[in-house]
């Protein structure tokens, strides 16, 4: 490669290429079943598809770490019509990637935007219920779901839901590390950068391309690394401290951890973290069962 126009020429072919690979095609994950007392990490995601966008973190500590993570479907879409196939596309994808699945109620939950909060109480504390009963039941380690900015109304609409659902727990003996999470809207804090392998990135995004659907109107499992990218050059500042050095990753996904205890919410000790390839992300997080 000569000059960047061959640079950026190569980006364009490298994504019509991409088209061409058949979707929905990768084997169920090889990976063991975690141990029976092993350690949960809870994704709440407002729409299908959301839990491997952003799931890099539980996927990391259920490879090297024998974490059990599940999925927790808070929706499965606005369009009725494609309710049940975009369940049959879930289920494929959290096959892909080793994911446990588990629906909130038959069909996801419905209308969960602030909206709907503001203006349909008894039926936001019957959905708000229906989180903390599975919060309770399952008493995850580790937490993740949308920040409160993330622009789409579902996300920011699941923010306010499992934060009323840990306020409704304020009395119970219940803590956990809390994750937030960006897709659509940037947070402007994030104190966590975590480094995805390109074997890590490509087992997400074969696992992203059973949400068919989705992915023909919008192939936005395409633009995945490239998103990554963007990712480490923001993390590297925003995580790593105004005017710091490259950690040298290639792909990274940001978060904001707050850890939830005594009924609110408290930010961990320290700067950002940057969690490479090589650690061992329990132990770096301080996060156990």
């Amino acid at each position: 490669m000569k000059n960047f126009a061959q640079y950026v020429n190569s980006f364009a072919e490298l994504i019509e290429n991409g088209s061409q690979i058949p979707l929905a095609q990768s084997q169920p994950s090889s990976r063991p079943s975690p141990a029976a007392d092993a350690p949960c990490a809870m994704i709440f995601s407002p729409h299908p598809d959301d839990e491997v966008i952003i799931g890099a973190l539980p996927y990391r500590l259920a490879q090297q770490c024998g974490w059990r993570v599940i999925n927790v479907a808070v929706t499965q879409g606005s369009n009725a019509e494609r309710r049940c196939e975009r369940w049959s596309e879930l289920q494929g994808c959290c096959d892909s990637i080793g994911f446990e699945l588990l629906a909130t109620a038959p069909g996801g939950l419905t209308d969960i935007n602030p909206d709907s909060r503001d203006q349909e109480p008894a039926k936001w504390s019957g959905n708000t219920a229906c989180i903390a009963g599975i919060l309770t039941q399952y008493r995850p380690s580790l937490i993740l779901y949308p920040h409160a900015n993330d622009w789409n109304s579902t996300h920011i609409g699941t923010h306010l839901l499992i934060r009323d659902a840990l306020q409704s727990m304020a009395a119970a003996d219940f803590s956990c590390l809390v994750c937030e999470t960006e897709f659509w809207g940037q947070m402007q804090n994030p104190n966590l950068m975590v480094e995805v392998t390109p074997g890590q990135l490509a087992a997400l995004i074969s696992a992203l391309s059973f949400h068919v659907g989705e992915i023909q109107r919008n192939p936005y499992h395409l633009t995945l690394p490239a998103w990554m990218i963007d990712n480490t050059r923001r993390g590297t500042e925003l995580v790593g401290g105004q005017g710091g050095e490259s950690p040298g990753f290639q792909f990274a996904v940001l978060y904001r951890l707050l850890r939830w205890a005594n009924g609110g919410f408290t930010p961990l000790n320290g700067s950002g973290r940057m969690l490479a390839a090589t650690d061992d992300p329990a132990e770096m997080l301080n996060i156990s069962g």
